[in-house]
């Protein structure tokens, strides 16, 4: 019987390991790797963002213009985080911010067409490694595993590529 450990904050606990976990660590690990992919081509892009300024760019590239708290509540940040960011974002030129016509104290945020461009290139880029990291691997297109992570996608709350391709599209005609 295998046994492993959970840590779970201050205590540790040993049990008896959960069938799933070899496919849990095998996430976890191609989690990180994928993380690791998109952090190496915003470095050969020489760009100076944060993993959390990227991926308030990518939101608004699939969401198009977004508000200040609707970004929050999706980040589960507080507002102000948010606020902060976008500033930083904003002195780059890849964000751009406005106040509601009705309200103007809602800020509406949306991608400049530099924040456009520069998550397409990394989105190209960064497809073109998985796609090499397959080819190296010899991993065979699967129905089946293509399944699954499409279903572990969903499950987060994200949009598939087809839908985030279409909220990438809108953002793009929006900016025409």
């Amino acid at each position: 019987m295998r046994l492993y450990v959970e840590l779970t904050g201050s205590s540790t606990a040993v049990d008896e390991a959960p069938a799933d976990e070899p496919l849990v660590d095998a996430l976890a690990a191609l989690s990180r790797s994928l993380v690791g992919v998109t952090v190496r081509t915003l470095g050969a892009l020489d760009v100076d963002l944060t993993m959390s300024q990227y991926q308030i760019l990518v939101l608004l590239a699939s969401r198009g213009p977004v508000r200040v708290v609707d970004l929050a509540t999706t980040l589960h940040v507080h507002p102000s985080t948010v606020t902060r960011a976008c500033d930083r974002l904003a002195r780059r030129g890849l964000v751009a911010r406005r106040t509601g016509e009705s309200d103007r104290r809602v800020s509406w945020l949306s991608l400049t067409v530099a924040g456009r461009d520069l998550v397409g290139e990394v989105v190209r880029r960064r497809s073109a490694e998985i796609r090499r990291l397959v080819a190296v691997t010899g991993v065979a297109p699967d129905v089946e595993l293509v399944g699954s992570l499409e279903a572990l996608v969903t499950a987060a709350g994200e949009p598939d590529e087809r839908q985030w391709r279409q909220g990438w599209e809108q953002c793009v005609g929006a900016l025409s």
